[in-house]
């Protein structure tokens, strides 16, 4: 006889999340449980149907399988609906952390039941994107962010039951949350796929959280950021993940952690190369030829003035020593280097058109642009050896 679709038997469609399935399996393992029916022959058939079902497709790897070839993916696998697939840290789990028959864990002093009470609970961690100005990373700033965090569920008070609905230990489990099987020398040990892990199960799922336990709200958390901070910096704030579970738990929970990643925005004026600072000037021609002073702007928001000397030149750099970025963790600040840029004047008035006639008449031949008599020289030279 042929299998059936693993998503029919679920009553759910191939693009259901995993929220989705799980809430799907539940009731459906309500309604057909064994002990339910304890008269009819084929309930523990189509109970043993919906959790292979389940098992399937509650795995991101089988479901990928199952998706490209179906039933055949597991044609040739080992027991119990695994089609094959088993996760090599259940085998050293159940090794090195527990087994029946006198395994490794008894060899080393600890049954997989007593580890399993021994481990506390513990919440998600939390990813946060920030992105901050140059001027903020600079100074440093603290900041109010707002975060969905999973936090018990308060209609239900995370038990994931509406009031005054019976919860129920799994029968399959035994309330354990895993089941093990045994192959060969191995004895596997996963999730139950009855509870999903939990241990229990709920006549009535809470309506606010759809049986979860839990619900995500929006919280305000006051980040600190330090000055001197770069792009991609990840900061760390203990705690303020997602709540565990509270379902299945013995009372000892431990929340996730929030992980915020610094993203600096690029800025007008200046470029950035860890503590140092580039900006590039436009010069006047006339302050370049003659010399003179020119005043830049600072990180800080104040401003340096500084000397161009007699005859500069386009690309020539010049440095503010602790003008820079803020160093982490530190007083010191880096440097910045301003890189000139000299400007041609362009919209000349007449007088200034002329006054510019005299000055190319009085210059001549003589040597006053030394790149440009550099540039020909080797121009001429080159021409020269053409010729010979």
């Amino acid at each position: 006889m042929s299998k059936r679709d693993y998503y029919e038997i679920l009553g759910v469609t191939k693009t259901a999340d995993a929220k989705t399935m799980k809430s799907a399996f539940r009731k459906k393992a309500m309604e057909c449980h064994p002990d339910r029916h304890p008269d009819d022959p084929e309930a523990e058939a189509r109970f043993k149907e919906l959790n292979e079902a389940y098992g399937i497709l509650s795995d991101e790897q089988k479901r990928a399988a199952y998706d490209r070839m179906g039933h055949d993916a597991f044609a040739q696998g080992g027991g119990g609906g695994a089609g094959g697939f088993q996760d090599f840290n259940d085998i050293f789990s159940q090794m090195f952390g527990g087994g029946g028959g006198g395994g490794f864990a008894d060899m080393f002093g600890g049954g997989g039941a007593r580890r399993q009470r021994e481990t506390v609970q513990r919440g998600s961690d939390l990813r946060y994107e920030l992105d901050i100005t140059l001027e903020e990373a600079f100074a440093g700033k603290d900041i109010d962010i707002t975060v969905p965090i999973a936090e018990d569920c308060e209609r239900c008070d995370g038990i994931g039951a509406e009031p005054g609905a019976t919860v129920e230990t799994c029968s399959t489990c035994a309330g354990a949350g895993r089941v093990r099987q045994q192959q060969g020398f191995f004895t596997m040990e996963r999730a139950c796929p009855t509870c999903g892990g939990q241990g229990e199960y709920v006549s009535d799922p809470c309506h606010a959280c759809d049986g979860v336990g839990q619900t995500r709200q929006e919280t305000e958390l006051d980040v600190s950021i330090p000055a001197g901070v770069e792009d991609g910096t990840r900061i760390r704030l203990t705690g303020q993940g997602d709540a565990a579970p509270k379902r299945g738990s013995d009372g000892r929970r431990q929340r996730g952690d929030l992980y915020i990643f610094v993203g600096v925005k690029p800025h007008d004026l200046f470029e950035r190369d860890g503590a140092n600072l580039f900006c590039r000037a436009p010069v006047p021609m006339t302050v370049a030829a003659l010399g003179g002073d020119i005043e830049i702007p600072t990180i800080d928001g104040g401003r340096s003035k500084i000397k161009v000397s007699e005859g500069s030149q386009t690309g020539k750099r010049l440095r503010l020593r602790g003008k820079g970025m803020s160093v982490l963790r530190s007083d010191k600040r880096g440097d910045m280097y301003i890189e000139l840029a000299v400007e041609t004047p362009s919209g000349l008035s007449k007088r200034q058109r002329e006054l510019l006639a005299e000055f190319a008449a009085e210059s001549g031949e003589r040597s006053i642009s030394p790149e440009s008599k550099n540039f020909f020289d080797k121009a001429k030279a080159f021409w020269d050896d053409l010729v010979d």
